[in-house]
This record gives C-alpha cells, structure tokens and sequence, in this order.
C-alpha cells in the first residue's frame, strides 16, 4: 500500500501542526471526506477559478482549493512550485496537494469512450477571519489603528520575503490577503504568480498577466512583469486600509481623518505612523515604476516610526507630486473604465 492511498485525517492533522513537515502529495479521497464529498455547505470562498471549501479534521480545520478549470496544468504547477519553495509567518502556510487522474466511460458521438477526468486541488491552514476586504470596506471599517498597522507592516513583509525568494505575486489585493484570530496578514492566491530566475529582474509575457483591475499595476498594458509590479499593488492596498477607497488621498487630509479616531495616549506616535504609511503608499502607487520604493526601504522605514525619538519627518510628499501622481491616477482609473466597457 502506498503513502497516498494509506494517507489518513491524523496523518494531516500532524502536518497542520508540525510546522517542519514538507508538503506532500494527499488522495482525493481523504480530501473529498474531509470536505463531506466536497459540499456546497463547505465553501468559505469562490472565485472564477477555484471554490474553497472547509475541511474538518478530528482536532482542527484546513481550507482545500478545488480548481474549477483542470485544463490549467501549467498553472496548476507553477502555483505548486511558488508555494513549495515559500515558508513565512505572513504567507499562508501551504499543506498538501493533490493532482487526481481517473478513467471515465463517457459517451462520445453516440460511442463510449474512456476520458480522463482530472482533479487539482490545493490543501492550506484555516485562517478563520476571512480576507482583508471584509475590513477596510463601507461599514465594516472598524479595525483600530494598531491592528491596520500591523495589516500593513505584515503584508509589506510577506511581500519582501516573497521578492528575496524572486517570486512576483501579480494578483496581490485585499481579497488575497488572508487575516488569523490575531489580525496578522497572510499574502495567499498564487496561482498567477512567476518565479524568477536569480539573473532575471523583469520579463515580458504574450498572454494577458491576469490580476484585477484596480490593482494592476500600469505597465500590465505592456505585459511588463516585474517586482515593481506589486509595489504598485500593495500602495493601492495601503490606501484602501487607510480610507476605505483606492485612488488618491492628500497626506493631511488622511492624517486629519485619524486624528479623532486614535487613543490620546497614543496619538502622536500613531499619527506619525498614519503619515508614512499614507506616503508609502502614494510613493508606491506612482505610475513610474523606477519612482517606487523597494519592501526593504519601505520595512526600514516603518520601523523607524516605532522608534519614536528616531522618527523625522521627511516632507518626501511634494505639492508637485501630489498633482503628477492625482493626474495619473485619474488616468488610470478612465483607462479601466474603458477597459472594463469594452469587455
């Protein structure tokens, strides 16, 4: 009897909380019973590409992603690799997978015939609070300064760890962005990302890169892909933290709408915080990729602002910028409305 098919919930259950084991490769059988035969009643989440369903283990829950076009053996793949290769506290932990082909008698110009039914599925930690967009939106802003901070310095840092291991994410948004019982953020949805090479620093595609409108950095109409790529993704996601919207926000004008939400114990080191986090974000959102900042300067300057006697401020954030980068980001925002339109 081989390891898949001996394969049982205790022994997942060990992986899931033996942060040393190494993914490996599980049945569709044991993730079909864990899912109840893959319910509707399971499903915490759905895309154009994939559901997620709850799996439920004897002691603790795992999400297992059912990728609805099976034809996608290449990025079936390529997700793999990236998420072997990927171990972080904010990267979602990658479990186990399963790549299933069985014979099936179907009908075929009134003959039966023997067809090949393919399943790829994709096993990762339960993160019980959902993504980031159920936070940062309409009415349910309601996350304090401290836990925002910590969602931006998080996500800044599972991006760095991600480009030191030449990986480029290319669909980084909040609904890829996965919070645990503690608010800590987890970068997950790999399945349009590229692995570089260690002397590659950019490459140009023939297929559309894919990703989501509004996030997509500029350059996606050259099908450009480079690291700059998602520095343009997470500026518009350190916006939509901040303001609830993406698009342009003056500095003060962020800074002044924190000011009466903040603890008065608190406020001028958190305050100095809201400040560069607004202009990391706007730097990053720049339509010039040479103009963003990389995740280590940025990382390096958000601990700065914890250190409260080291913190100055900089003034990075010109009059004549403000007016370069609002410009270009109605720009943008007409040239997706036209895209979106014409689709």
């Amino acid at each position: 009897m081989d390891f898949l098919s001996s394969t049982t919930k205790s022994d997942l259950e060990r992986m899931l909380f033996d942060e040393t084991e190494q993914p490996k490769a599980l049945p569709l059988s044991l993730l079909a019973e864990i899912t109840n035969g893959f319910s509707d009643k399971q499903i915490i989440g759905q895309g154009g590409f994939a559901v997620v369903y709850q799996g439920m283990l004897n002691c603790g829950k795992v999400a297992v992603k059912r990728l609805c076009n099976t034809l996608m053996h290449e990025e079936f793949q390529r997700e793999v690799v990236c998420l072997m290769m990927v171990k972080h506290k904010n990267v979602v932990r990658f479990l186990e997978y399963c790549a299933d082909t069985q014979g099936s008698m179907e009908r075929y110009n009134g003959k039966f015939v023997m067809a090949d039914v393919q399943q790829r599925l994709l096993c990762f930690e339960y993160l019980p609070k959902g993504s980031l967009d159920k936070y940062i939106t309409g009415t349910s802003r309601k996350l304090k300064w401290r836990n925002c901070y910590q969602i931006i310095k998080g996500i800044c840092q599972g991006l760095h760890y991600l480009h030191e291991k030449n990986i480029v994410h290319l669909d980084l948004k909040p609904g890829n962005i996965l919070l645990d019982d503690n608010f800590v953020p987890k970068i997950a949805d790999f399945g349009l990302s590229r692995w570089f090479d260690e002397a590659q620093s950019r490459v140009f595609t023939v297929n559309n890169i894919g990703g989501t409108l509004g996030y997509l950095a500029p350059e996606f109409l050259n099908r450009e892909i480079t690291y700059q790529f998602d520095l343009y993704s997470l500026g518009v996601i350190i916006i939509e933290i901040l303001t609830g919207k993406k698009g342009y926000h003056a500095v003060d004008t962020v800074v002044e709408s924190w000011s009466n939400k903040l603890e008065q114990s608190q406020s001028d080191i958190e305050l100095k915080q809201v400040r560069v986090c607004t202009e990391i974000g706007i730097e990053c959102a720049d339509f010039n990729p040479a103009n963003r900042p990389s995740t280590k300067s940025i990382i390096d300057r958000l601990d700065y602002t914890e250190n409260v006697s080291g913190y100055v401020e900089t003034g990075a954030i010109t009059s004549q910028l403000v007016r370069s980068l609002a410009a270009s980001m109605t720009s943008y925002i007409s040239m997706c409305t036209l895209i979106c339109c014409s689709k």
